[in-house]
């Protein structure tokens, strides 16, 4: 297969992680006999810096002209410290989900055997937790009207979904969890909010279509407090862009390290794959960041085009390398630790 994909590294420790999941990339290209087009292109505050603007228009013509994107991080302290400032790197995200039509964010959450006891969580809680949250991307308190008004003393952030919207992500929900198994909990705050009272019925007239599916209906505050104390209970659950942001996470603690877990961002005709942690500033040059959340979206985005092979021998030498103490500093727990690099060249000669 020949593949055409959108390298986007972004800020911070993006441009080392993504160097990682590039090698282990090409590896599973040579060992499948496929061949990747890597498209490297600006982004984030990378992008502001050279051009002005966190998601240049050349970036979306090599992201929607590619076949998917593999992304890194988005994110400068300069920026988060500035309350004035009026270009921000994440206005670059938003911008390429909503042009990309990057409505559904699909966040695994999954523990390794070998790292249980790193958790903060007891062995016993999280033993088989293997969930995935489907998160609303386009809609919500991010993309309405805000503003300010009484001279700057009032600030407002409106909250709006569509039907149509709420029924393109259920889909995807239903969808994924006849794969798996077959429980879908719909996360929302019915109890008060209008549009969650959109999502519930809205997903409850969707019941019909998928009668094999078991379907639950939680208060996000609920959810929040079940998944430090049940996790393994669920399966898919399906909800809002700001609830979505706040739980996936909450959940990507479970593992034991943020640096483990990736996601892909989806849509009618192209996906985007990224790891879930952010720019990690104050590791960039260092060669300490851990690539493995990066390499592991890698792995989802060979398994999205039907590779399931490849996205399984990705995951075989993770396994390994956690197993046998390929790691960086972060799941070294004060032991011997490996730089982003040599990770990177060990999951690349052992894929």
């Amino acid at each position: 297969m020949k593949l055409n994909i959108a390298l986007l590294a972004g800020d911070g420790i993006g441009p080392e992680v993504i160097d990682q999941a590039v090698k282990v990339s090409d590896a599973i290209a040579k060992k499948f006999n496929h061949e990747i087009n890597w498209k490297p292109a600006l982004t984030g505050a990378a992008a502001i810096d050279a051009v002005g603007e966190p998601y240049p228009d050349e970036t979306h013509e090599i992201c929607a002209s590619s076949d998917a994107v593999l992304f890194g991080a988005i994110g400068h302290p300069r920026f988060d410290n500035d309350p004035s400032a009026k270009v921000r790197p994440e206005q670059g995200l938003l911008k390429m989900r909503k042009k990309l039509g990057l409505f559904a964010n699909v966040r695994p959450t999954f523990t390794f055997p070998s790292l249980l006891d790193k958790s903060p969580l007891k062995r016993e809680r999280i033993e088989g937790t293997d969930l995935v949250f489907l998160r609303e991307l386009t809609g919500g308190i991010y993309f309405g009207e805000k503003g300010r008004r009484d001279e700057g003393e009032t600030a407002f952030d409106n909250c709006v979904y569509t039907r149509e919207e709420v029924k393109r992500l259920a889909k995807k929900g239903f969808e994924l969890a006849m794969t798996r198994g077959k429980k879908l909990c719909c996360v929302d705050k019915a109890n008060v909010l209008e549009t969650s009272r959109l999502w519930r019925e809205t997903v409850q007239a969707m019941e019909k279509d998928y009668p094999e599916v078991e379907v639950s209906y939680e208060f996000v505050d609920a959810v929040a407090m079940r998944l430090v104390q049940w996790p393994n209970s669920y399966d898919v659950l399906i909800t809002e862009n700001l609830f979505g942001d706040i739980l996936t996470d909450e959940a990507s603690v479970i593992s034991g390290s943020m640096g483990l877990m990736p996601s892909a961002s989806l849509g009618a005709d192209i996906g985007l794959f990224e790891p879930i942690h952010g720019s990690y500033p104050q590791a960039t040059g260092l060669n300490i960041a851990n690539p493995m959340a990066t390499v592991l979206s890698a792995a989802m985005m060979f398994e999205n085009f039907g590779l399931q092979e490849e996205g399984k021998a990705i995951r075989n030498a993770v396994n390994k390398a956690l197993n046998e103490g390929i790691v960086t500093e972060d799941l070294a727990d004060g032991g011997k630790s490996y730089g982003t690099k040599e990770v990177g060249d060990w999951l690349a000669e052992n894929v």
